[in-house]
């Protein structure tokens, strides 16, 4: 036989962890959901980049100016872009711009390491 286990009040968590292989940041975020056995999904931003809606859904909660890494070198030709629309085709086009790692959970979405809001994620 099989059985089910069912917990009421809880919810699944859905995490993606979006980063790059030498970031140390990323790899503490990694560590952070196995210690506590949180499955997750890791996507190599580097190698495949993010969807245009993944993209816009991490903006509409982080803003488009914290998902820029300004300590790329490249990434303050962003600044002289007016356009929004054009910062985001530049960093769609190239993703070792964005800053990492980003963790989504759903609609939540964090840039760099942020245990204290991980925690309240349910």
């Amino acid at each position: 036989m099989h059985y089910e286990l069912y917990l009421w009040g809880e919810v699944a968590l859905n995490i993606q962890i979006f980063g790059k292989s030498k970031c140390f940041d990323t790899k503490k975020a990694q560590r952070y959901f196995k210690e506590r056995k949180i499955k997750f999904q890791q996507i190599d931003l580097s190698r495949f980049g993010m969807s245009r809606g993944e993209f816009n859904s991490v903006k509409t909660v982080v803003g488009l100016d914290n998902m820029i890494d300004k300590k790329i070198p490249g990434a303050e030709i962003l600044e002289y872009l007016a356009f929004d629309a054009d910062k985001e085709e530049k960093l769609l086009e190239n993703p070792s711009l964005i800053k990492t790692p980003i963790v989504r959970n759903g609609k939540l979405a964090t840039i760099g390491y942020c245990p204290d809001i991980w925690k309240t994620w349910h």
